[in-house]
């Protein structure tokens, strides 16, 4: 088995803006052929910043493809590196070292959902679009909150999946509703009952933000989850 590599260059292949200040980022790495990695993990980039190398780690938002991967980022005005990388053009390459983490989907394989927030949505990108490409059986729901609807990531290509895939489920919900929405409002931890029920023979993963993360955990303490249920991921 070849030594995997400890430092890798990636470079940028294009960038689009999805939302206001949030961007979808293609990288690949050029002296690998394959990124090897499993859905939900992260890449860290490592800058030089007033004399001072800085580390990020940013989840993958792709499933394994060749040597290429996504990520979806937004952009931190008072950050570091964020601005940095939205200032990148294709070609650019930046120092990476490869995908790690244990944000990843539990085995056995048990039906599961999803609870994210803005640009906690990158790994569950990551996790559908491999496993539903895979024909994955199980049951997968994907709570997502965002503020505005012009801010629902992803939402042509998570309502086609939820189209295509009986097992699918995709519910946005909005906590600064325009009056023309009719879907539903507030934030996420509003509806977790709907979305669970009476079901505790499921597994929860969510990403987001601590406060999201830590209310969501509560809660679903509250209702009898046990703690090898719940896997989660904190932004900040």
């Amino acid at each position: 088995m070849p030594e995997r590599r400890l430092q890798m260059k990636a470079k940028l292949i294009e960038a689009l803006e999805i939302a206001p200040e949030v961007r979808h980022f293609v990288f690949e790495v050029p002296d690998e052929r394959n990124l090897i990695f499993t859905p939900g993990q992260f890449v860290s980039f490592t800058g030089t910043f007033n004399s001072k190398k800085i580390t990020r780690a940013y989840s993958i938002a792709s499933p394994p493809c060749g040597n290429r991967f996504e990520l979806c980022l937004n952009r931190v005005v008072e950050g570091l590196f964020s601005p940095r990388l939205f200032e990148m053009k294709p070609g650019d390459a930046i120092e990476m070292r490869p995908p790690v983490g244990f944000f990843v989907l539990r085995h056995p394989p048990r039906e599961a959902v999803f609870i994210a927030t803005g640009t906690g949505i990158a790994p569950f990108r990551s996790m559908l679009l491999a496993q539903l490409g895979a024909a994955d059986p199980r049951p997968f729901t994907l709570l997502f909150g965002v503020r505005y609807e012009r801010s629902i990531l992803y939402r042509e290509e998570l309502e086609q999946l939820a189209s295509e895939h009986p097992n699918f489920r995709f519910y946005p919900t909005l906590s600064r509703p325009e009056p023309s929405w009719t879907g539903r409002t507030g934030h996420v931890q509003a509806h977790i009952y709907e979305v669970i029920g009476n079901r505790r023979d499921l597994d929860v993963y969510i990403c987001g933000l601590k406060l999201m993360v830590d209310d969501v955990r509560a809660i679903l303490a509250e209702m009898g989850f046990e703690r090898r249920q719940i896997v989660y991921e904190k932004y900040d």
